[in-house]
Order: C-alpha cells, then sequence, then structure tokens
C-alpha cells in the first residue's frame, strides 16, 4: 500500500494512533491550549504533587491563549514542571543562542507565556527547564525527580523528527530499539529541518537557522505518560501519512510512537489533504 495515496476520509482509518481533524490553525491551537489546562487539572486530580510537561515551542499561539485563560480564571500553574523540548545552539555548541536573537525558544516562551501570566500564578523559576548542551543529564534527573513526565507534547517536523530527534544521516545505521534510547543531548539538524525551519520563521534565509541544538531525546519522549501532537502546517500531509500508516522506523522517528500506549494526534483540515504535486 501507497500510505501517501491514503485519502483525507480514510486517514483515520486502520492507524495504531488516533487522530482528530480539526477546520483550521485556529482550532489546533485552540484545542492545544485546552489540552494543556485540561491535563493539568486531570493530573492534579490524580494527585500529582507537581504535573512535568514537556513542551514545545512550535506549533505557536497556544501559550498566550493559557496565560490569558490562567489570568481571567484565577489558575494557578505553580506545581507545573516544564521541560522545553529544544533550543538552538551557538555554532560552538556550548550555549544557548542569545535571547536577543528572534529565533530564540527562551524568548519566545518568556514573551508569550511566562511574562503574561500573572506572576503569583506562574510556574517558578526552578520549574522551567530547557535542556543545556554541557549538562543534558539535568533533564532525565528532573524528570525522575518529580515522577516522571506526565504529558509530552509537540510538533512534527517534515523529517518526521519529534523535538530536534532527526532521523539517521544517510549511510549511519541505528536500530529501532536504539533510536528509541537515544537521550538529551546535542544534535546538529538535517539539511531538510535547516531548509523547512527557514521558510517557516526566516523567509527561506538557510544560513540564519543554527545548525546545532539542545533536544529532549527519543527516550524521555516515549517514556511520557501520554503523547499530543498537533499538526498545523501545510507541508505535513506526507509526513503524517507516513507516521500513521507506515513503517516503523528510524528513518521517520515520530513512527516510533505506534508502539506507545497512549498517543493522539490533532490536525487541521489542510494537512489531511493529499500531498498530490502542483506547480505554482
Amino acid at each position: 500500500m501507497n500510505v501517501l495515496s491514503i485519502p483525507k476520509d480514510r486517514l483515520d482509518v486502520g492507524s495504531r494512533m488516533p487522530i482528530e481533524i480539526l477546520p483550521d490553525d485556529a482550532a489546533v491551537i485552540a484545542r492545544f491550549a485546552e489540552d494543556i489546562l485540561a491535563d493539568f487539572r486531570a493530573a492534579k486530580a490524580q494527585g500529582r504533587d507537581k504535573v512535568v510537561f514537556i513542551m514545545p515551542v512550535g506549533p505557536v499561539g497556544q501559550y498566550d491563549i493559557v496565560a490569558e485563560r490562567c489570568n481571567a480564571e484565577g489558575i494557578s500553574l505553580a506545581d507545573l514542571v516544564v521541560i522545553n523540548m529544544d533550543e538552538y545552539l551557538t555554532a560552538d555548541g556550548r550555549d544557548f543562542i542569545p535571547t536577543s536573537d528572534p529565533l530564540s525558544f527562551h524568548r519566545h516562551v518568556d514573551e508569550h507565556f511566562y511574562g503574561r501570566l500573572d506572576p503569583r500564578l506562574a510556574p517558578p523559576q526552578e520549574q522551567r527547564l530547557f535542556p543545556h548542551p554541557l549538562r543534558p543529564q539535568e533533564v532525565p534527573a528532573a524528570i525522575e525527580r518529580w515522577g516522571g513526565v506526565d504529558v509530552c507534547y509537540g510538533g512534527i517536523g517534515i523529517t518526521g523528527h519529534v523535538a530536534f530527534n532527526d532521523p539517521p544521516e544517510p549511510g549511519e545505521a541505528i536500530d529501532e530499539a536504539a533510536f528509541a534510547a537515544l537521550p538529551t543531548r546535542v544534535v546538529r539538524l538535517s539539511r531538510e529541518s535547516l531548509v523547512i525551519n527557514s521558510i517557516t520563521t526566516s523567509r527561506g534565509n538557510i544560513d540564519r537557522i543554527p545548525k546545532l541544538a539542545a533536544t529532549v531525546g527519543m527516550k524521555e519522549i516515549l517514556g511520557s505518560r501520554k503523547v499530543r501532537i498537533y499538526m498545523n502546517r501545510f507541508w505535513q500531509s506526507a509526513i503524517v501519512r507516513k507516521i500513521l500508516h507506515g513503517p516503523v522506523t528510524p528513518a521517520v522517528p515520530a513512527s516510533l510512537l505506534q508502539r506507545h500506549a497512549d498517543v493522539r494526534f490533532v490536525i487541521a483540515d489542510y494537512v489531511a489533504e493529499l500531498p498530490e504535486p502542483k506547480l505554482r
């Protein structure tokens, strides 16, 4: 079966992972925000002292909504531990890019989440964590200290990556088990990720995209109790089909989620369209 030819109305048929198709980008982002708050409340209701989320920067828009809801309704996130998925690094791979850089993920979450929250409702500084290039072990140590990851949220890259866990390069041999065990670490972005990130953020300026990043590993993602994926890019039409219906393989990193017990995909209607070519 050619998975790339699966029509929109059959996209949820036969997949091991549930998928919900929403009308547009706004609906996907609104659902993302609602899920964050609902999952936080559910974890607290189950008796969790600290609720641990792995959270991405992309898609964008959900954090503004969450902050506004918390402020309006007095919802405290003081018990939330946020492990950000990844961050771009300086050329030597030893530090984060500066927050003065518009591509800084630190900058984004500060401007659109922490900085918008009433300080009395925000997670304290010690519960806001990015994977550090010189101290990658801090992420698994924090996860163990706070009792595991309740939910890992994420988007999907054009290669099928989750966080910056790109597929192995041509000629690089790694089996499924070894790929699933990859920990938090420094990575070099694939050519495909550099290109698509430049299209998404920099009007095609590939030279502007940092080559290195610190990322949580597949080990931390797959070890989360729940995984929730949100897809709102028009160029995700092909990769979503490979993830949902193709073989489990490191060549499509998110396909490994087929082995996870609690995964859900939420995608925009246009992402579900067939990835057919059209000259423009």
